[in-house]
């Protein structure tokens, strides 16, 4: 196998082996930290500290990571997802646990945190053409929505499984966690494999002054931050742990069916972003990003307006169906408009802008949910501003266009 091969297949095996640690500890965190005594409103602020130290951590280390190392940047970010995991297992002070949440690496959504997405991306696109980039974060990301929707569903059932077998429900939620630093430990194994081929070409390295890793992209990274930000801020509102916290008082569902639920929501959101990049080839990927996503942000509103359990299943699991089609788009996109040691930056950038958006909102929707009469007010108030985003997207980006999409 030749090393860009190599790197490919290792990096790809990396997302699915952290998506999967992600989606593992996503659906039982909420419930870890009500059973370690923390009140809902303490949960969402637990919460948001975790997306806020990502925040710090993350934008220092990938706008770094061009030229201290992507493989180095990868490492560090591996170790810090240990030492996460490992705080959380052996401490219910809630002092403690902020200060693991702000410096580590821990995932209350499912989805991706840390410096790890905008590295492996960064690296992708240098071991690519460019007409295959599209397709294969694509599959990138297919890869990680199935992996999380695994995990999500191991997760759940492990802990169901363990309560049963005389574990006592917090010991059951630990053992999870317990999985979730071994799993960073694995990461950081695969990292050091990786080659020299993912790290910035010396002939594509341009020496002049930088912000925060940006030279001739700056405009387009902060427009595009701006409105990712603006995006996070209402996806965060109903981060997964949040929408299981969700069912479990709406519906009394258990962390095992809360898994299945999740397993079957992520697979369907890894195909719709596979059918993304067909789509994005006839379309175009500013086009595919707004489209696609204001249908699922409209499904997202009738969730909580459905009269049972069955019908609001039916409705999230028909959201997440196309939820996902502007995920590959907007990578994509981002990696194609800006220069090759800028996609490290750009990345980090524009995913720390996401995260900056999303601080706040789980401890917004936790204060939300503690009061009965807007319990189900975070979906409504998520579906819109989404809504508003993929129109503001659409109006600022329609005319810049990618490289394959001028040809």
């Amino acid at each position: 196998m030749s090393r860009p091969h190599r790197d490919i297949t290792l990096l790809f095996a990396t997302r699915i082996i952290r998506l999967f640690c992600y989606g593992f500890l996503s659906v039982v965190l909420a419930l870890y930290l009500l059973a370690a005594g923390l009140t809902g409103g303490q949960i969402g602020l637990l919460l948001t500290l975790t997306l806020a130290g990502d925040a710090v951590i993350s934008l220092w280390l990938t706008t770094s990571a061009d030229r201290f190392g992507r493989k180095r940047t990868l490492i560090a970010g591996a170790l810090l997802m240990i030492g996460a995991g490992v705080v959380f297992i052996f401490t219910r002070n809630p002092i403690a646990l902020a200060i693991a949440a702000i410096i580590g690496v821990i995932s209350p959504s499912g989805n991706e945190i840390g410096p790890f997405l905008s590295v492996e991306q960064a690296a992708l696109t240098q071991l690519l053409p460019g007409e295959k980039r599209t397709q294969t974060f694509a599959w990138y990301a297919l890869a990680g929505s199935l992996a999380t929707a695994t995990g999500a569903l191991a997760g759940g059932w492990l802990a169901v499984g363990l309560q049963t077998n005389g574990f006592s429900v917090l010991d059951s939620y630990r053992v999870v966690l317990a999985g979730y630093a071994l799993g960073g430990l694995a990461l950081a194994g695969m990292f050091l494999s990786l080659t020299g081929a993912v790290e910035v070409a010396p002939a594509d390295r341009v020496e002049t002054k930088l912000f925060l890793g940006l030279h001739r992209s700056r405009s387009v990274v902060m427009r595009l931050s701006a409105l990712f930000a603006m995006d996070a801020f209402a996806g965060a509102l109903l981060v997964q742990s949040m929408m299981a916290y969700w069912f479990h008082v709406k519906y009394g569902v258990d962390s095992g069916v809360l898994g299945s639920i999740f397993f079957g929501a992520n697979i369907l959101a890894g195909v719709s972003a596979l059918l993304a990049a067909r789509i994005a080839r006839r379309f175009g990927l500013i086009n595919t990003m707004v489209f696609t996503h204001i249908p699922s942000n409209i499904l997202l509103i009738l969730v909580p307006l459905m009269p049972n359990l069955p019908l609001a299943i039916g409705v999230l699991l028909a959201r997440f169906s196309i939820s996902q089609m502007d995920v590959p788009t907007r990578q994509s996109y981002t990696m194609a408009v800006v220069a090759p040691d800028e996609r490290s930056a750009a990345s980090g950038v524009t995913t720390i802008a996401r995260s900056v958006g999303a601080a706040f909102s789980p401890s917004l929707s936790g204060l939300l949910m503690a009061v009965p009469a807007l319990f189900s007010a975070p979906f409504f108030l998520s579906g819109g501003l989404k809504i508003v985003y993929d129109l503001l997207l659409f109006n600022s980006f329609r005319r810049l266009k990618p490289p394959e999409e001028k040809l």
